[in-house]
């Protein structure tokens, strides 16, 4: 069958009886050919997109009002909430790839999201609108992440992530979370308006909850949507898992945390908008690669030892240094970020 058959083609077709045998009608279906497949396979991936979106809308939009109800900092609620929920399809892909065999994608999709979530992501929003970074961030959750992705490259040398290295790993999770809620509860939301900001957002809590809720699935299902099918795609040029799980899937699993972050610098919400990138890429190597080895060990390529786990680190360790000038991931730093993905992306292609 061509490229160019329907996707389903379905006929009512009369047989002939023998003898007296009267004839009869019958339904005829024909599969669908390559080109459909694919036209199908890309509907798939551009109705993943849209459910990533609104999801997205809807995630910001209920944590943000919700932290202010409490009287939350919403950095705190994206370093928590949103990024435990945006980091939901990274869970998904890599736990579902792990229990499958598929070391490559399980891994590469966390390398490659938490690369994907700096350079493009953090450099995408710094370019919608400069962001204003709170100095705490480089006294505690920045060194945090640095050192949780030492430790992942120092857990990953001897070529296997076992069932140890992740039980050690989701236990600085808790002690991360348990930092997070301290600090929420010594450094409240203040100002002169904040009794009556927390006032009329408490009367909203059922909806910013539903809100919440309805943005968590919409990016979950956006997510497995877009990944599967763009996995299709890829296996059908017959890309190797590994590349596929770094560049793919790492952007379509790094799609909330894009859309997210997007959201939130065109709301104005920077806090909320950095703190979603900080704290999924600290929720991807402590929750999801500590979830994972425990329940299947993941073997680690060679070759993520010698690039992709250095380039992961560089990117996470340059952020200080752009941070620290006048507090403020302008337009020109986010550009050197993109540019500098687009480097990497490229390098992954023609290597």
């Amino acid at each position: 069958m061509d490229s160019t058959s329907p996707a389903v083609e379905i006929k009512i077709v009369r047989h002939q009886g023998m003898g007296r045998t009267p004839g009869s009608l019958r339904l005829q279906i024909t599969p669908p050919g390559m080109g459909s497949i694919m036209v199908f396979t890309a509907l798939l991936f551009f109705a993943g997109l849209l459910l990533l979106y609104y999801g997205a809308e809807y995630l910001v939009s209920g944590s943000s009002s919700l932290a202010l109800s409490y009287g939350v900092r919403p950095l705190v609620v994206g370093m928590t909430v949103v990024a435990f929920a945006t980091s939901m399809p990274e869970l998904m892909v890599s736990l579902l790839a792990a229990i499958g065999g598929s070391s490559d994608i399980a891994g590469g999709n966390i390398i490659g999201s938490n690369i994907a979530n700096i350079g493009l992501i953090l450099g995408t929003a710094a370019l919608i609108a400069p962001l204003a970074v709170d100095s705490s961030m480089l006294k505690r959750e920045i060194p945090y992440l640095i050192g949780a992705s030492l430790l992942l490259l120092f857990f990953s040398m001897d070529g296997v992530l076992g069932f140890g290295n992740g039980v050690v790993l989701f236990l600085l999770l808790l002690v991360f979370l348990g930092y997070c809620l301290f600090n929420a509860r010594r450094d409240p939301l203040g100002g002169p308006a904040a009794a009556d900001v927390v006032a009329r957002e408490k009367r909203g809590r059922k909806k910013d909850l539903f809100l919440i809720l309805l943005g968590i699935v919409g990016l979950g299902v956006g997510a497995e949507l877009m990944v599967r099918s763009a996995v299709t795609i890829a296996r059908t040029f017959g890309i190797s898992e590994l590349v596929i799980g770094l560049t793919i899937v790492a952007m379509g699993t790094s799609l909330p945390e894009l859309a997210a972050s997007m959201m939130s610098a065109w709301k104005g919400e920077m806090d909320l908008s950095i703190g979603n990138v900080i704290g999924s890429n600290i929720f991807n190597i402590l929750f999801v690669l500590g979830v994972c080895p425990m329940i299947r060990p993941l073997a680690v390529d060679p070759s993520m030892l010698r690039f992709e786990l250095p380039v992961m680190l560089v990117f996470t360790v340059a952020l200080v240094p752009m941070i620290l000038h006048r507090s403020t991931l302008g337009r020109g730093k986010g550009g050197l970020l993109v540019g500098g993905y687009g480097l990497f992306i490229a390098a992954l292609v023609f290597r």
